[in-house]
């Protein structure tokens, strides 16, 4: 026994309360991270069954070419990312988020405020100019290049429950959307469904005309 402030203490006492609440600490931090775990995942689950069901990844950006060529529209992917990884900061995901749930059938360019679009345009330009720095580079050793000027903005098309809605930029030649080839007539396409992309392109060359500032130039070098 050991006497402590004048009261007598039991040494294997001590011991066995302290290791009682180590053991304690233990299980419940144990117990508390399993069940953060499972509804972690849960969760997880359960946004991705509702995306699924939606088919809307709002979460994710594409990125696409849009070329007329040969009395066709060619759509090519140029790069599809998680908005996390192009909009590196919490509040312009959010920003771009909530802009592409206001886009409607009528309106598909994603109603951005003029304060930001210059903003979040930019993350997007970033992320794309880095898939053409090879052809700056070819220019600035004096090498022959074919520069093309391209417009981005962005757009969250509805375009029917059986297709996938996701945010997306997209890249049109700067002189298509001054004079677009397509105001009335169709192209030829290679996808019915590309109907819908002539629409956005006509919506879009409409707002540039009224407010180019909802698109960023981007000059491309081959």
């Amino acid at each position: 026994m050991l006497a402590l402030f004048g009261v007598d203490v039991n040494p294997d006492e001590v011991v066995n309360e302290t290791t009682k609440r180590v053991i304690v600490t233990i299980l419940v931090a144990a117990i508390t991270s399993t069940a953060t775990f499972f509804a972690g995942r849960w969760y997880g689950r359960y946004v991705a069954g509702r995306q699924w069901h939606k088919k809307e990844f709002l979460d994710r950006i594409i990125v696409s070419l849009n070329v007329f060529a040969g009395g066709y529209l060619k759509i090519r992917t140029v790069m599809e990312r998680s908005l996390d990884e192009v909009f590196l900061n919490r509040l312009a995901v959010e920003k771009v988020n909530a802009a592409a749930r206001a886009t409607t059938v009528d309106n598909p360019i994603m109603p951005v405020g003029k304060n930001d679009r210059w903003f979040l345009l930019n993350f997007v330009l970033n992320a794309v100019a880095e898939h053409f720095v090879a052809g700056h580079i070819k220019q600035d050793a004096g090498q022959p290049v074919a520069t093309v000027k391209y417009a981005l903005f962005l757009t969250c098309e509805l375009v029917g429950e059986e297709r996938i809605r996701k945010v997306r930029a997209m890249l049109i030649r700067k002189d298509h959307l001054e004079n677009f080839p397509y105001p009335d007539a169709m192209p030829g396409l290679e996808n019915p469904w590309h109907a819908d992309r002539i629409r956005t392109l006509r919506k879009a060359a409409e707002l540039y005309a009224k407010e180019p500032d909802h698109f960023l130039t981007l000059e491309v070098c081959v």
